[in-house]
């Protein structure tokens, strides 16, 4: 069995004065791995990578690891919160020799989207995949996210790079149905929904779970939601992500993850920090969100009626 299944959280990387905020960082792994959250994604496009330097990368992967570890120490558990890491590129080589490093750390895999801007050929991203997936000692999640790389994973590209041994999942942002059915039908890729509001069509037909910003927030909500469905307990499975959908639709209704970020902030978590071209949400989007999120907090099935 594939550990690329359940709920995991695609951290965001908190800011403080303009600085990486390690401790906000270390609280924000602590609350994830304490509601049951099967892994966390470091690095992901919801962590602002392009927007932090090498060494920040790279400082941020250690202070995830670092309390991943200490929390399972803490714990007791025998393995540590698995830690996914995003790798994102256009140019083979540079992205190569980072997987290459990361080959040492003590991580679950890689998420890698196909090249962006540059549109290459269905055969241009098989090669692509193919050189990194064999330089990977670690397993390798796919990223099919068409509207921001400007060319989208074909089935037959999907199904040709299944074959690899290192290439064991996909994150599926792509939109199709036809193509996401295909994939759990063909069954050799775990199939993680990138799209949160389609967390309970994937589960249902299959898929192994998601890969959602949204569950920053009501995390233990979303864990609940996936152990229902995954125990075949349909109703309660539909009644929880109802009472969570409007909420997850607002959190998208500006760019990720300015709404995710506000929320974290009137929560205490965190600062309400972004780095440019990334901006807050709205003053009129974070009242929104306030309101749903009280209504879920408070009212679990209220939400639905919002």
């Amino acid at each position: 069995m594939s550990i690329f299944s359940g709920i995991w959280i695609p951290l965001i990387t908190p800011f403080a004065d303009g600085e990486v905020d390690h401790a906000a960082l270390r609280g924000l792994v602590r609350r994830y791995a304490e509601a049951g959250v099967a892994g966390l994604v470091a690095l992901g496009t919801t962590g602002e990578p392009a927007a932090l330097d090498a060494a920040e990368q790279d400082a941020v992967l250690a202070t995830i690891l670092d309390e991943a570890r200490a929390m399972a120490g803490r714990s007791g558990d025998a393995q540590a919160l698995p830690v996914l890491v995003g790798v994102s590129g256009n140019h083979t080589a540079s992205m190569r020799e980072r997987i290459v490093q990361l080959n040492s750390l003590p991580i679950a895999g890689v998420l890698m989207a196909a090249p962006y801007y540059i549109r290459p050929s269905q055969a241009g991203i098989v090669g692509h995949f193919t050189r990194l997936a064999d330089a990977s000692e670690k397993p390798v999640v796919l990223y099919d996210i068409p509207y921001r790389t400007g060319v989208r994973l074909e089935l037959d590209t999907l199904l040709t790079l299944a074959a690899h041994p290192q290439i064991q999942a996909v994150k599926d942002c792509a939109g199709s149905l036809d193509i996401t059915l295909a994939l759990i039908r063909d069954g050799r890729l775990q199939v993680l929904t990138g799209e949160d509001v389609n967390i309970f069509n994937t589960l249902c037909l299959g898929g192994s779970g998601a890969i959602a910003a949204s569950a920053h927030l009501r995390p233990e909500r979303f864990v609940a939601l996936y152990r229902a469905l995954a125990a075949g307990r349909l109703e309660e499975g539909r009644r929880i992500f109802h009472a969570l959908a409007p909420l997850i639709q607002a959190l998208f209704a500006e760019p990720n993850p300015g709404p995710v970020k506000a929320l974290l902030a009137a929560h205490g978590l965190i600062r309400n920090e972004l780095r440019m071209p990334m901006t807050r949400a709205g003053a009129a989007l974070v009242e929104r969100l306030r309101e749903l999120d009280g209504l879920a907090r408070h009212e679990p099935d209220a939400i639905a009626a919002a």
